[in-house]
C-alpha cells in the first residue's frame, strides 16, 4: 500500500521519537542527534558499497563509479558535521556522559562494516559484538572486499595480480605486494588503454 503523504513515507513520527536523552543536559540532543543522523548515512553508505562491489564483481564499472562517487560525498559530508557537534564544548559533554556507562561509537557495528567492505580486516574488532551482529560482520569478512574485487578485476583484465592475492583468506589483512602496486603503475603510465581501471582507482 503506498504511503498517503511525506511524513508517513518517511516514517518521521519514528525518526523525530528515536531520541531518548537520559539527562536534563542541553547538549544531550546534539549529541544524539549527531550520532543517529551518521548512522543513517553510514546505512546508506553500506548500500552503495556493497552495489559498488556487485558490479566490480560483474564487470558493471559505470554503476560502480557512480556508486563510489556517491559515497565520496557522504564522507565529505559526515566530515563536516562533526563541526556541529564541535561547538558543544568538552566540558559540556562530561555533564551527561557518565549516564552513557560503557556506551561507545566503538560499538557501532555499521561502521566496522564501512571498514570490513572497503579492505580494512582486523578480527580483533569483533570482539565488540555478539549475536547477530558479530554473524553479520563475520559473513562479511569471509567475502572479498571491494578493494579486493578491484583487484580480481585488474587480473581478469590481464594485468599481472599474483594467485596469492587473488585466492587468498579474505578475513585477513590484504598485505603489501610489489606485483599489486606494478599493476597499478601500468595502469597509470598508458591510461589510454585502461581508462575505466584508471578511473577506478582514482575513485
Amino acid at each position: 500500500m503506498a504511503a498517503s503523504d511525506y511524513a508517513e513515507y518517511l516514517a518521521l513520527q519514528d525518526v523525530l521519537d528515536a531520541q531518548h536523552p537520559v539527562s536534563d543536559e542541553h547538549d544531550e540532543m546534539l549529541f544524539i542527534i549527531i550520532h543517529q543522523a551518521t548512522e543513517l548515512w553510514l546505512k546508506l553508505v553500506i548500500h552503495e558499497l556493497e552495489l559498488a562491489e556487485r558490479d566490480l564483481a560483474g564487470n558493471e564499472l559505470g554503476s560502480a563509479f557512480k556508486a563510489l562517487a556517491r559515497v565520496s560525498r557522504i564522507q565529505h559530508v559526515l566530515i563536516e558535521s562533526w563541526a556541529v557537534l564541535a561547538t558543544m564544548t568538552p566540558v559540556d559533554y562530561l555533564e551527561f556522559r557518565h549516564l552513557l556507562g560503557s556506551a561507545s561509537g566503538f560499538q557501532s557495528e555499521q561502521y566496522r562494516t564501512v571498514e570490513f567492505l572497503l579492505g580494512r580486516r582486523d578480527r580483533r574488532y569483533l570482539d565488540s559484538f555478539a549475536g547477530e551482529s558479530r554473524r553479520r560482520l563475520e559473513s562479511i569478512l569471509a567475502r572479498p572486499s571491494l578493494y579486493d574485487e578491484a583487484l580480481r578485476l585488474l587480473h581478469r583484465r590481464g594485468l599481472t595480480i599474483p594467485d596469492a592475492v587473488i585466492n587468498r583468506d579474505w578475513a585477513e589483512q590484504h598485505s603489501p605486494n610489489e606485483a599489486v602496486v606494478q599493476a597499478w603503475i601500468e595502469v597509470y603510465q598508458m591510461p589510454d588503454d585502461n581508462w575505466d581501471l584508471y578511473e577506478l582507482a582514482e575513485k
